[in-house]
């Protein structure tokens, strides 16, 4: 009898095909959109479809072709030295495709941008690959297309064979049918702000390596300067170290050198200028106070530069100075990264996600299993954290009460992420709107929650042993 049932189970299996169930009560296997090799039309064409089994399908199995939405589009397989371009074109039910290969030089590529106009291009994507789909983007910009840059993370697991060609074909085949989705490329005015406030940041990262070997120098003397001043580069430790460079040995006469605000004792500056500085070490420190002087000039032509540009982004910056923790130069960083327009971005959601100030979705079976934040841009995402640290020192605020909050449960490294995304979601509300920042005060989760604290106040109150009645108070007069 078992073997009377499994053939005419398999006999039913071959008599409906393999997408259909063999049973009446069995659901069957849903599966994912998937490209098919079977449905061809024109050369190298292959479409996207859905397989829809189930009980109440037909013998023949159903299946439908992604919607096709643009009939003349291209992809771009870009590289440091060439373009690999597939043009898609989609006429009379029929899909055609060109491959050529072009150079990265300014002729071949304006040549690329002659082709594609001249066989009626609309639609061109590219991968973001490192910094050499810029000139591309910049030359294939000033046409008529619509240029969509997509993330290679979102297109890399392709079914197929992975060759430059492919890639191209690839890219060309989900443009057609509006499955890439567009990263976010701002215009020509923010980009170049962007450049600059970037370059200017990594100025300051040079410079600060620069006066750690300053201080690794001053170590290797045994001169002491770090450990009673505050700032090594400052008036004061300047001023040390100018003199011990010009051969002053003389530890009475260095700590004289000293500002009177410093708050270290003479006898401590003493002890710490007390050291074997060498010819050697004049050199080195020489050379580094050179370097940072040199690094100082360089950000203050950066400066200069950002301010003569600063024309379209000055109300936007003064929109965003209007939030606590953030100053002039925060301001600018951020508008650099965000752009003004927050059409962009669908909500402040969005924003948020792209910048990476956010919890990955990692979740199984109705559990998370990280929350660790995503990656996302990482100029914005540590411009936002350090002006979070300065804004929850301002007293009586929102961002100081939610971080304290946070904190408690969570830990300050959460609730400073925190922080930054309510200051992030704020900026985005006041660029949409054009309004100024307004400070909600340290008691609106008090004021938001009065039946709660009034709950938990009653059950600690009790906890202790005593009975409490409640009565409004009479209104004042």
């Amino acid at each position: 009898m078992l073997d009377l049932r499994r053939a005419v189970g398999t006999e039913v299996v071959h008599r409906l095909g393999a997408n259909k169930p063999a049973y009446k009560l069995d659901p069957g296997f849903p599966e994912h959109p998937r490209l098919s090799p079977r449905v061809v039309i024109g050369p190298g064409a292959r479409f996207l479809e859905f397989l829809f089994t189930g009980p109440h399908a037909d013998d023949a199995t159903q299946e439908k072709v992604m919607e096709l939405l643009h009939r003349r589009c291209c992809g771009l397989d870009v590289h440091k030295e060439t373009v690999v371009a597939c043009l898609r074109l989609v006429s009379d039910g029929k899909v055609t495709t060109e491959v050529r290969t072009f150079q990265t030089t300014t002729a071949d590529l304006l040549r690329l941008s002659e082709w594609l106009a001249a066989n009626g291009c609309t639609h061109v994507a590219m991968e973001a690959t490192g910094v050499y789909w810029k000139p591309v983007w910049h030359i294939l910009d000033d046409g008529e297309f619509e240029l969509v840059l997509a993330n290679a993370a979102h297109v890399k697991n392709v079914p197929g064979r992975k060759t430059d060609v492919n890639d191209a074909m690839w890219l060309a085949e989900l443009l057609a049918h509006g499955l890439i989705r567009a990263s976010f490329v701002p215009d020509t005015q923010t980009q170049e702000m962007r450049n600059l406030l970037r370059t200017r940041k990594q100025l300051v990262r040079e410079q600060s390596s620069h006066v750690l070997r300053v201080q690794k120098t001053l170590e290797d003397a045994n001169i002491k300067l770090d450990s009673v001043l505050s700032d090594l580069m400052g008036k004061s430790g300047r001023a040390m170290i100018e003199a011990l460079i010009a051969g002053e040995t003389n530890p009475v006469k260095l700590a004289g050198l000293a500002d009177r605000r410093v708050k270290a004792s003479p006898e401590e500056l003493r002890e710490a200028l007390r050291g074997r500085v060498t010819k050697h070490h004049r050199f080195l420190l020489r050379l580094h106070l050179n370097q940072i002087d040199a690094l100082d000039a360089a950000m203050a032509t950066v400066d200069a530069q950002v301010e003569a540009n600063l024309g379209p982004f000055r109300t936007a910056v003064d929109l965003i100075m209007s939030v606590p923790g953030i100053k002039n130069l925060g301001a600018q960083a951020i508008v650099s990264e965000i752009g003004i327009d927050m059409s962009r971005f669908p909500s402040d959601a969005h924003l948020i996600s792209w910048a990476g100030i956010c919890p990955r979705n990692d979740e199984s079976a109705g559990k998370r299993r990280s929350n660790r934040l995503r990656k996302g841009a990482p100029w914005l995402k540590t411009t936002l954290v350090q002006c979070a640290w300065a804004a929850v020192k301002k007293k009586n605020s929102y961002l100081q009460a939610q971080f304290h909050r946070i904190k408690a449960r969570r830990g300050p490294n959460k609730a400073i992420m925190a922080v930054a995304a309510s200051i992030l979601t704020a900026i985005y509300h006041m660029l949409k709107d054009g309004t100024m920042y307004q400070d909600l005060g340290r008691d609106h989760f008090d004021r938001r929650s009065t039946d709660q604290q009034k709950k938990s106040l009653i059950k600690r109150l009790a906890d202790l042993g005593y009975a409490v009645e409640i009565k409004p108070l009479a209104a004042p007069a």
